[in-house]
């Protein structure tokens, strides 16, 4: 028999009224006030273009913005999206990011402090790495790389990854970092979408204290290819690995005995630069081609006024340079700034939990940006204070990525890494988007836990309802950017049909410019205007017509002082349509119905989850997303895909072993109460 639902009502919504303002003394001294975002709303593309000239151009541009917004063709079909920014400029990334800090006299400035997981360092300086660029861009040239050729980067956070994606920006070739964790298969995939002739990795990489070969990966998916011409390796762990003569070369043989100086040439501020992949469990990634000039433009400008950027800091963001974050605040956005940057290749239980507190101590980061995933983990870790003997004062800022954060991790991260004074930058993004489209500036911005606050100026993000209008105070909506930006991703590699489709199809003649970017994600705005990222919308929980937001529900779990950390699913279920399924990890003992009736407390009956799984872990991606469609299939006993790629793999049989049990017994039933909400 099937049951008709009523139609979907207002979302259940988290009330916050926490708000922390400007320090004076911060405010004071920032690089960027509350008057930039009036300056760039009344003319967004000379606002831009005072952006771009921060860098150096060898040739100026002519035409800040062409954009041909998608319209209808003469056969009715849309045309897809063209944004072509500062055409007729030429520059050169990688002179940017090294060459004009060493010749305005920062040769001995640090630009790199490397800690390996074992325990190694090593102090990079701008004049040391404009050298190893140099041999790099050398090396690259022998191999027959010229500019537009790919490379894909098969590495974890090493020094060499960033020299060989900075060489290839200085050669003009198109780099595509993956994820030193990947499986054969997954970079075989991006081996044959990009037709790369270069594969730069490893003979192996330290995992958690171990030494785990990678070379034997790399030649699986390489073996066939016939645009694959070389493979370059590093050494890192010293393993006997397998060799094809004449295909492999080892990185200290062809790099290292290179020339030292190395003389660039600039390139179209449209010309490729890297192609990022997106990940997820379903479908086929998607390689999105980012540009040189807008890019490095968004990427540079951004850095600086968000993150407050000051020559004396020491920036440190966590994220695994294969990720988009660390293309952005980890390679381009920090070295165009001439800033000094931690590199660290290990997991931050590795090899012990305090590894990261160290870290901050010992090089006096003061700038901490990473993922709400890794806080909630600190939180189930230590409970409510960080292990004592740790020197964190230096620390003046900090910042989340990945997805939106809890609000009581948001505090939590606020007391004990920020003193309960300093700024915390809550940025939202995408892989698409280049850099920040939502965050704070903490000269100016008002903070409000859980929310990335304000569009950054120059940008246009709104809410918008399925008709493309604005959305009241409070109402949930889709996300939406409604006008072009530097940084936006210019297509999906060689599929330019899916990039219309995938982003732009939906609102395609809305507004002034002719069409919105969809972000793919749900959200609410406020009478101040600061928006809400409620999650991906499909991953929004339909329960008897209630459209639930499984962060909101999330973050009334994490708000219980037993949890550390809780992901939710949508389940089946043959009379609400959906159940909320709540997988959670604990820091102290806590019970079923208390969990239940702190959502109910905080966001309302209807919101209570039906199922409660106590689970060791939740398995994420490298970016710290919790992959929610993967637990929902593991409690529908699904068939689950290639799972090699996560974070953490084997948290798959830690929620699989708690699902088990769970449902061995009698599972937890709606109680009269609960029909009479739904």
């Amino acid at each position: 028999m099937s049951t008709t639902l009523p139609p979907p009502t207002e979302e259940s919504r988290l009330s916050e009224h926490r708000t922390f303002a400007p320090d004076p003394d911060f405010v004071a001294q920032a690089n960027v006030g509350a008057d930039a975002y009036a300056a760039a709303e009344a003319d967004p593309i000379r606002f831009w273009e005072e952006a771009a000239r921060r860098l150096v151009w060898e040739t100026p541009w002519s035409t800040a913005l062409d954009w041909s917004p998608p319209v209808p063709d003469e056969r009715g079909r849309l045309t897809v999206p063209s944004a072509r920014w500062f055409e007729g400029g030429r520059l050169n990334v990688a002179v940017n990011c090294v060459d004009r800090h060493v010749e305005a006299g920062l040769g001995e400035k640090v630009a790199l402090h490397f800690e390996g997981e074992p325990g190694d360092r090593v102090a990079v300086t701008y004049r040391d790495l404009r050298r190893r660029v140099a041999q790099a861009a050398h090396a690259l040239e022998r191999l027959g790389i010229e500019p537009g050729d790919r490379v894909v980067v098969y590495l974890p956070v090493l020094i060499e990854t960033v020299v060989i994606a900075l060489a290839c920006a200085r050669v003009g070739a198109v780099h595509s970092l993956v994820f030193g964790g990947f499986s054969a298969e997954a970079v075989r995939f991006r081996l044959e979408d990009t037709g790369a002739k270069l594969l730069v990795t490893s003979d192996g990489q330290w995992r958690r204290g171990r030494a785990v070969e990678v070379k034997s990966a790399a030649d699986a998916a390489v073996a066939g290819l016939t645009e694959l011409e070389h493979v370059l390796v590093v050494r890192r762990t010293g393993q006997a690995v397998p060799w094809s003569p004449g295909r492999d070369r080892w990185w200290h043989d062809v790099v290292d005995a290179a020339p030292e100086v190395h003389r660039p040439r600039a390139f179209e501020a449209e010309h490729p630069l890297f192609i990022i992949y997106t990940s997820g469990t379903t479908g086929r990634p998607k390689g999105l081609v980012h540009t040189s000039g807008g890019y490095l433009t968004h990427a540079s400008w951004a850095h600086w006024a968000h993150f407050d950027a000051k020559p004396d800091d020491i920036h440190w963001c966590t994220a695994d340079l294969a990720w988009v974050t660390a293309h952005t605040y980890e390679i381009y956005g920090p070295l165009s700034n001439g800033l000094t940057q931690v590199i660290y290749e290990g997991t931050p239980d590795a090899p012990h939990r305090q590894r990261h507190l160290e870290i901050i101590e010992r090089y006096g980061v003061t700038v901490y940006y990473t993922a709400p995933t890794l806080i909630r983990t600190f939180m189930t870790w230590w409970g409510d204070e960080v292990p004592a003997g740790y020197d964190l004062s230096s620390l003046r800022l900090l910042g989340t990525v990945g997805e939106a954060i809890n609000p009581e991790a948001w505090m939590w991260f606020r007391r004990n890494h920020g003193r309960g004074t300093l700024p915390i930058v809550d940025t939202w993004w995408q892989s698409e988007t280049g850099a920040a489209m939502i965050a704070p500036l903490p000269g100016a911005t008002t903070l409000t836990p859980g929310s990335a606050t304000l569009p950054l100026p120059g940008i246009d993000a709104a809410v918008v309802d399925d008709d493309g209008f604005p959305v009241s105070p409070g109402r949930s909506g889709t996300l939406v950017i409604r006008r072009p930006w530097p940084g936006m991703a210019r297509t999906i590699w060689r599929s330019p049909d899916r990039y219309r489709d995938s982003y732009w199809a939906r609102f395609a003649g809305h507004g002034e410019w002719g069409g919105y970017y969809v972000a793919g994600d749900s959200a609410t705005v406020d009478a101040r205007g600061e928006i809400r990222v409620l999650g991906r919308l499909d991953d929004v929980v339909n329960v008897s017509g209630h459209r639930l937001s499984t962060i909101e529900i999330e973050s009334a779990l994490v708000a219980h002082p037993a949890v550390g950390e809780a992901g939710v699913a949508g389940v089946e279920h043959p009379v609400t349509g959906h159940a909320v399924a709540a997988f959670v990890v604990t820091r102290a003992p806590v019970d079923v119905e208390t969990l239940r009736a702190q959502v109910a407390r905080e966001i309302g009956p209807v919101a209570k989850p039906t199922h409660v799984v106590f689970v060791p872990d939740l398995p994420k991606t490298r970016s710290g997303k919790i992959l929610r469609r993967l637990l929902m299939q593991v409690w529908q006993g699904d068939v689950l895909g290639d799972v090699t790629g996560l974070q953490n793999p084997a948290a798959v049989d830690g929620v699989r072993d708690a699902v088990a049990r769970l449902q061995g017994v009698t599972e937890t039933a709606h109680t009269a109460e609960d029909q009479e909400n739904e």
